[in-house]
Protein backbone atom coordinates (compact mmCIF):
# COMPACT_ATOMS: atom_id res chain seq x y z
CA UNK A 1 0.00 0.00 0.00
CA UNK A 2 2.80 2.28 1.15
CA UNK A 3 4.72 1.82 -1.98
CA UNK A 4 1.63 3.17 -4.16
CA UNK A 5 0.78 6.44 -2.44
CA UNK A 6 4.04 8.87 -4.80
CA UNK A 7 2.97 7.65 -8.13
CA UNK A 8 -0.73 8.61 -7.16
CA UNK A 9 0.52 11.96 -5.49
CA UNK A 10 2.56 12.72 -8.87
CA UNK A 11 -0.25 12.03 -11.00
CA UNK A 12 -2.76 14.03 -8.73
CA UNK A 13 -0.44 17.02 -8.88
CA UNK A 14 0.49 16.74 -12.27
CA UNK A 15 -3.36 17.17 -12.69
CA UNK A 16 -3.45 19.95 -10.53
CA UNK A 17 -1.16 21.52 -12.72
CA UNK A 18 -2.96 21.19 -15.69
CA UNK A 19 -5.92 22.81 -14.14
CA UNK A 20 -3.72 25.32 -12.92
CA UNK A 21 -2.34 26.24 -16.49
CA UNK A 22 -5.98 26.09 -18.00
CA UNK A 23 -4.36 24.30 -21.40
CA UNK A 24 -5.19 21.41 -23.34
CA UNK A 25 -2.95 18.47 -22.34
CA UNK A 26 -1.25 18.72 -26.11
CA UNK A 27 -0.55 22.71 -25.08
CA UNK A 28 0.20 22.15 -21.22
CA UNK A 29 3.14 19.99 -22.11
CA UNK A 30 4.73 23.02 -24.91
CA UNK A 31 4.21 25.15 -21.48
CA UNK A 32 6.05 23.91 -19.21
CA UNK A 33 9.24 23.87 -21.65
CA UNK A 34 8.57 27.74 -22.78
CA UNK A 35 11.57 28.06 -24.38
CA UNK A 36 11.65 25.26 -26.52
CA UNK A 37 7.75 26.22 -28.00
CA UNK A 38 9.20 29.73 -28.62
CA UNK A 39 12.26 28.71 -30.41
CA UNK A 40 10.03 26.10 -32.79
CA UNK A 41 7.23 29.20 -32.72
CA UNK A 42 9.57 31.41 -34.42
CA UNK A 43 11.26 28.96 -36.51
CA UNK A 44 7.64 28.61 -38.12
CA UNK A 45 6.78 32.08 -38.28
CA UNK A 46 10.61 32.89 -39.86
CA UNK A 47 9.30 30.63 -43.18
CA UNK A 48 6.28 32.04 -43.60
CA UNK A 49 7.94 34.46 -46.59
CA UNK A 50 9.95 31.69 -47.59
CA UNK A 51 6.52 29.24 -48.27
CA UNK A 52 4.97 31.95 -50.13
CA UNK A 53 7.39 32.22 -52.18
CA UNK A 54 7.28 28.46 -53.10
CA UNK A 55 3.29 28.23 -53.29
CA UNK A 56 4.03 30.78 -56.29
CA UNK A 57 0.67 31.72 -56.10
CA UNK A 58 -0.92 35.63 -55.88
CA UNK A 59 -2.12 37.87 -52.68
CA UNK A 60 -5.09 37.21 -52.21
CA UNK A 61 -4.80 33.29 -53.14
CA UNK A 62 -2.30 32.81 -50.45
CA UNK A 63 -4.03 34.82 -47.83
CA UNK A 64 -6.79 32.45 -48.48
CA UNK A 65 -5.62 29.27 -48.42
CA UNK A 66 -2.99 30.07 -45.40
CA UNK A 67 -5.92 30.70 -43.10
CA UNK A 68 -7.72 27.65 -44.54
CA UNK A 69 -4.96 25.39 -43.57
CA UNK A 70 -4.22 26.37 -40.84
CA UNK A 71 -7.97 26.63 -38.99
CA UNK A 72 -8.33 22.96 -38.40
CA UNK A 73 -5.78 22.77 -36.15
CA UNK A 74 -6.59 26.40 -34.17
CA UNK A 75 -10.57 24.81 -34.81
CA UNK A 76 -9.24 21.47 -32.55
CA UNK A 77 -7.76 23.59 -29.83
CA UNK A 78 -10.25 25.78 -29.50
CA UNK A 79 -12.82 23.09 -29.43
CA UNK A 80 -10.93 21.47 -26.60
CA UNK A 81 -11.25 25.31 -24.44
CA UNK A 82 -14.90 25.24 -25.27
CA UNK A 83 -15.28 21.87 -23.74
CA UNK A 84 -12.98 23.38 -20.45
CA UNK A 85 -14.14 26.72 -20.17
CA UNK A 86 -17.47 26.80 -22.21
CA UNK A 87 -18.40 28.83 -25.26
CA UNK A 88 -16.86 32.45 -26.17
CA UNK A 89 -18.17 35.36 -24.97
CA UNK A 90 -20.14 37.36 -27.70
CA UNK A 91 -17.84 40.45 -27.58
CA UNK A 92 -14.89 38.19 -27.82
CA UNK A 93 -15.98 37.06 -31.32
CA UNK A 94 -17.07 40.42 -32.20
CA UNK A 95 -13.57 41.76 -31.43
CA UNK A 96 -11.80 38.80 -33.27
CA UNK A 97 -14.02 39.26 -36.51
CA UNK A 98 -12.51 42.57 -36.06
CA UNK A 99 -9.02 41.10 -35.82
CA UNK A 100 -9.37 39.06 -38.44
CA UNK A 101 -10.27 41.74 -40.99
CA UNK A 102 -6.76 43.56 -40.11
CA UNK A 103 -5.14 40.66 -40.01
CA UNK A 104 -6.07 39.75 -43.59
CA UNK A 105 -4.99 43.48 -44.67
CA UNK A 106 -1.43 42.63 -42.91
CA UNK A 107 -1.06 39.24 -45.09
CA UNK A 108 -2.01 41.27 -48.21
CA UNK A 109 -0.29 43.95 -48.14
CA UNK A 110 3.04 41.97 -46.58
CA UNK A 111 2.68 39.44 -49.93
CA UNK A 112 2.65 42.05 -52.30
CA UNK A 113 5.82 43.84 -50.50
CA UNK A 114 7.29 40.27 -50.76
CA UNK A 115 7.10 40.63 -54.67
CA UNK A 116 7.93 44.49 -54.45
CA UNK A 117 11.31 43.56 -52.60
CA UNK A 118 11.60 40.51 -51.68
CA UNK A 119 10.47 37.86 -48.61
CA UNK A 120 13.40 39.07 -46.32
CA UNK A 121 13.22 42.72 -46.42
CA UNK A 122 9.51 42.70 -46.38
CA UNK A 123 9.27 40.73 -43.22
CA UNK A 124 11.74 43.12 -41.09
CA UNK A 125 9.54 45.98 -42.38
CA UNK A 126 6.43 44.37 -41.47
CA UNK A 127 7.85 44.03 -38.06
CA UNK A 128 7.63 47.95 -37.87
CA UNK A 129 4.30 47.18 -35.80
CA UNK A 130 6.09 47.48 -32.77
CA UNK A 131 6.81 51.17 -33.02
CA UNK A 132 3.57 51.92 -34.60
CA UNK A 133 1.53 50.43 -31.92
CA UNK A 134 3.16 52.57 -29.51
CA UNK A 135 2.44 55.58 -31.57
CA UNK A 136 -1.59 54.23 -32.08
CA UNK A 137 -1.87 53.89 -28.20
CA UNK A 138 -0.77 57.52 -27.70
CA UNK A 139 -2.74 58.95 -30.11
CA UNK A 140 -6.07 56.62 -29.78
CA UNK A 141 -5.59 55.50 -26.17
CA UNK A 142 -3.66 58.23 -24.39
CA UNK A 143 -0.87 55.89 -23.31
CA UNK A 144 2.41 57.92 -24.02
CA UNK A 145 5.66 56.10 -25.57
CA UNK A 146 9.07 55.51 -23.69
CA UNK A 147 11.37 57.36 -24.01
CA UNK A 148 13.37 54.73 -25.34
CA UNK A 149 10.67 53.81 -28.71
CA UNK A 150 10.64 57.99 -29.13
CA UNK A 151 14.89 57.88 -29.78
CA UNK A 152 14.30 54.83 -31.59
CA UNK A 153 12.16 56.37 -34.10
CA UNK A 154 14.63 58.32 -36.08
CA UNK A 155 16.58 55.52 -36.04
CA UNK A 156 14.29 53.19 -37.47
CA UNK A 157 13.04 55.78 -39.72
CA UNK A 158 16.75 55.70 -41.21
CA UNK A 159 16.67 52.06 -41.57
CA UNK A 160 13.59 52.38 -43.97
CA UNK A 161 15.11 54.81 -46.25
CA UNK A 162 17.61 52.68 -46.61
CA UNK A 163 15.47 50.16 -47.32
CA UNK A 164 13.68 51.76 -49.72
CA UNK A 165 16.79 52.68 -52.34
CA UNK A 166 16.52 55.68 -52.40
CA UNK A 167 19.66 55.69 -50.55
CA UNK A 168 22.71 53.49 -52.19
CA UNK A 169 23.03 51.69 -55.76
CA UNK A 170 21.62 47.79 -57.00
CA UNK A 171 18.74 48.07 -54.59
CA UNK A 172 17.15 44.52 -54.36
CA UNK A 173 13.51 44.12 -55.87
CA UNK A 174 11.29 44.69 -58.19
CA UNK A 175 9.93 48.46 -56.69
CA UNK A 176 11.65 48.77 -53.26
CA UNK A 177 10.43 51.88 -52.58
CA UNK A 178 6.94 50.47 -53.17
CA UNK A 179 8.19 47.73 -51.22
CA UNK A 180 8.63 49.87 -48.05
CA UNK A 181 5.01 51.36 -48.71
CA UNK A 182 3.33 48.01 -48.60
CA UNK A 183 5.81 47.19 -45.56
CA UNK A 184 4.22 50.08 -43.73
CA UNK A 185 1.05 49.29 -44.53
CA UNK A 186 1.65 45.85 -42.96
CA UNK A 187 2.44 46.95 -40.00
CA UNK A 188 -0.24 49.48 -39.68
CA UNK A 189 -2.67 46.43 -40.32
CA UNK A 190 -0.23 44.07 -37.79
CA UNK A 191 -0.89 46.42 -35.27
CA UNK A 192 -4.82 47.14 -35.83
CA UNK A 193 -4.59 43.35 -35.60
CA UNK A 194 -2.83 42.93 -31.91
CA UNK A 195 -4.34 45.85 -30.47
CA UNK A 196 -7.63 44.12 -31.12
CA UNK A 197 -6.73 40.08 -30.46
CA UNK A 198 -5.21 41.62 -27.15
CA UNK A 199 -8.37 42.95 -25.90
CA UNK A 200 -10.36 39.53 -26.77
CA UNK A 201 -7.65 37.51 -25.31
CA UNK A 202 -7.92 38.06 -21.94
CA UNK A 203 -8.39 34.75 -20.67
CA UNK A 204 -4.84 33.22 -21.20
CA UNK A 205 -6.56 29.57 -20.77
CA UNK A 206 -8.13 30.09 -24.72
CA UNK A 207 -4.81 31.27 -26.82
CA UNK A 208 -6.79 29.40 -30.05
CA UNK A 209 -10.33 29.96 -29.72
CA UNK A 210 -9.85 33.71 -30.90
CA UNK A 211 -7.48 33.61 -33.14
CA UNK A 212 -9.59 30.19 -35.23
CA UNK A 213 -12.73 33.39 -35.10
CA UNK A 214 -10.22 35.85 -36.52
CA UNK A 215 -8.84 33.24 -39.45
CA UNK A 216 -12.31 32.66 -40.42
CA UNK A 217 -12.68 36.21 -40.99
CA UNK A 218 -9.64 36.93 -42.63
CA UNK A 219 -10.61 34.02 -44.93
CA UNK A 220 -13.75 35.45 -45.86
CA UNK A 221 -12.02 39.15 -46.80
CA UNK A 222 -8.85 37.98 -48.54
CA UNK A 223 -11.76 35.77 -50.65
CA UNK A 224 -13.57 38.90 -51.84
CA UNK A 225 -10.53 40.92 -52.04
CA UNK A 226 -9.56 38.65 -54.52
CA UNK A 227 -12.91 37.79 -56.23
CA UNK A 228 -12.85 41.81 -56.84
CA UNK A 229 -8.97 41.87 -57.49
CA UNK A 230 -9.52 39.27 -60.32
CA UNK A 231 -6.31 37.56 -58.66
CA UNK A 232 -7.82 34.72 -56.79
CA UNK A 233 -7.25 31.61 -57.88
CA UNK A 234 -9.67 28.79 -56.75
CA UNK A 235 -7.97 26.18 -57.72
CA UNK A 236 -4.25 26.43 -57.46
CA UNK A 237 -1.60 23.50 -58.75
CA UNK A 238 -1.07 20.94 -56.60
CA UNK A 239 2.24 21.67 -55.56
CA UNK A 240 1.08 25.07 -54.37
CA UNK A 241 -1.29 23.92 -52.41
CA UNK A 242 1.56 21.58 -50.34
CA UNK A 243 3.07 24.91 -49.20
CA UNK A 244 0.03 26.35 -48.41
CA UNK A 245 -0.62 23.60 -46.05
CA UNK A 246 2.97 23.85 -44.63
CA UNK A 247 2.47 27.53 -44.03
CA UNK A 248 -0.91 27.56 -42.91
CA UNK A 249 -0.46 24.29 -40.48
CA UNK A 250 3.17 26.29 -39.15
CA UNK A 251 3.12 29.81 -39.09
CA UNK A 252 -1.16 30.23 -38.98
CA UNK A 253 -1.92 27.62 -36.37
CA UNK A 254 0.92 26.14 -34.92
CA UNK A 255 3.52 28.74 -35.00
CA UNK A 256 1.40 31.10 -33.24
CA UNK A 257 0.12 28.85 -30.56
CA UNK A 258 3.49 28.21 -29.45
CA UNK A 259 4.87 32.11 -29.35
CA UNK A 260 1.20 32.63 -27.52
CA UNK A 261 1.90 30.20 -24.75
CA UNK A 262 5.35 30.68 -24.44
CA UNK A 263 6.11 34.54 -24.42
CA UNK A 264 4.03 35.14 -21.33
CA UNK A 265 6.51 32.48 -19.47
CA UNK A 266 9.67 33.38 -19.92
CA UNK A 267 11.71 36.80 -18.69
CA UNK A 268 11.41 39.80 -20.97
CA UNK A 269 14.24 39.70 -22.06
CA UNK A 270 14.18 36.25 -23.78
CA UNK A 271 10.89 37.61 -25.34
CA UNK A 272 12.66 40.73 -26.58
CA UNK A 273 15.01 38.93 -28.05
CA UNK A 274 13.28 35.86 -29.62
CA UNK A 275 10.60 38.48 -31.43
CA UNK A 276 13.77 40.77 -32.92
CA UNK A 277 15.33 37.06 -34.06
CA UNK A 278 12.53 36.09 -36.39
CA UNK A 279 13.02 38.71 -38.93
CA UNK A 280 16.60 38.44 -38.80
CA UNK A 281 15.87 34.74 -39.32
CA UNK A 282 13.73 35.34 -42.21
CA UNK A 283 16.39 37.85 -44.22
CA UNK A 284 19.46 34.90 -43.83
CA UNK A 285 16.92 32.21 -45.03
CA UNK A 286 15.07 34.44 -47.70
CA UNK A 287 19.08 34.78 -48.94
CA UNK A 288 19.84 31.16 -48.51
CA UNK A 289 16.79 29.32 -50.20
CA UNK A 290 15.47 31.97 -52.39
CA UNK A 291 18.89 33.74 -53.43
CA UNK A 292 17.64 36.68 -52.37
CA UNK A 293 20.61 39.49 -52.80
CA UNK A 294 19.98 42.99 -50.64
CA UNK A 295 22.13 45.68 -51.42
CA UNK A 296 24.63 46.81 -48.42
CA UNK A 297 22.77 49.82 -48.14
CA UNK A 298 19.71 47.48 -47.81
CA UNK A 299 21.11 45.34 -45.37
CA UNK A 300 22.69 47.92 -43.23
CA UNK A 301 18.91 49.63 -43.06
CA UNK A 302 17.66 45.99 -41.67
CA UNK A 303 20.34 46.46 -39.03
CA UNK A 304 18.92 49.84 -38.19
CA UNK A 305 15.65 48.72 -38.21
CA UNK A 306 15.92 45.93 -35.76
CA UNK A 307 18.22 47.96 -33.99
CA UNK A 308 15.54 50.57 -33.39
CA UNK A 309 13.35 48.00 -32.46
CA UNK A 310 15.40 46.76 -29.82
CA UNK A 311 15.78 50.13 -28.49
CA UNK A 312 12.45 50.37 -27.85
CA UNK A 313 11.42 47.00 -26.53
CA UNK A 314 14.77 45.26 -24.83
CA UNK A 315 13.76 46.09 -20.70
CA UNK A 316 17.56 47.41 -20.40
CA UNK A 317 17.05 48.44 -16.81
CA UNK A 318 15.68 44.95 -16.35
CA UNK A 319 18.82 43.39 -17.80
CA UNK A 320 20.76 45.58 -15.10
CA UNK A 321 18.80 44.81 -12.16
CA UNK A 322 19.09 41.21 -12.75
CA UNK A 323 23.33 41.39 -13.19
CA UNK A 324 23.50 43.53 -10.34
CA UNK A 325 21.08 41.23 -8.09
CA UNK A 326 23.36 38.22 -9.58
CA UNK A 327 26.54 39.93 -8.55
CA UNK A 328 27.69 41.16 -12.37
CA UNK A 329 27.21 44.55 -12.18
CA UNK A 330 29.06 46.33 -8.99
CA UNK A 331 27.22 48.92 -6.72
CA UNK A 332 30.25 50.89 -7.94
CA UNK A 333 29.66 51.37 -11.43
CA UNK A 334 29.97 54.83 -11.94
CA UNK A 335 26.91 54.47 -14.48
CA UNK A 336 24.88 52.86 -12.07
CA UNK A 337 25.59 55.68 -8.97
CA UNK A 338 24.78 58.07 -11.75
CA UNK A 339 21.70 56.73 -12.32
CA UNK A 340 20.71 56.39 -8.79
CA UNK A 341 22.18 59.88 -7.59
CA UNK A 342 24.46 60.67 -4.47
CA UNK A 343 21.48 59.55 -1.75
CA UNK A 344 20.29 56.44 -3.77
CA UNK A 345 20.36 52.99 -2.03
Amino acid sequence: MGGARPPVRGAARKARLRLLSGLPPALDWFARRPRLAALIGAACISFSGVLYRFAEVSPSTGTVYRALFGLPLLALVGYAEYRRHGPLPSSTIRLAAVAGIFFAGDLLFWHHAIEAVGAGLATVLGNLQVIVVGIVAWLLLGERPSHSTLLALPVVLVGVVMISGAVGADAYGTDPALGVVLGIATALCYAGYLLVIRRGLRDPGRPAGPVAVATVFTALVGSVVGVVGGDLDPAPPVASLAWLAVLGVTSQSAGYLLISISLPRLPAVITSIILLAQPVMTVILSMVLLAETPSLTQLLGVVFVIGGIAAATVPVARIRDGLAASGMVRASDPIRKAEKGPNGP
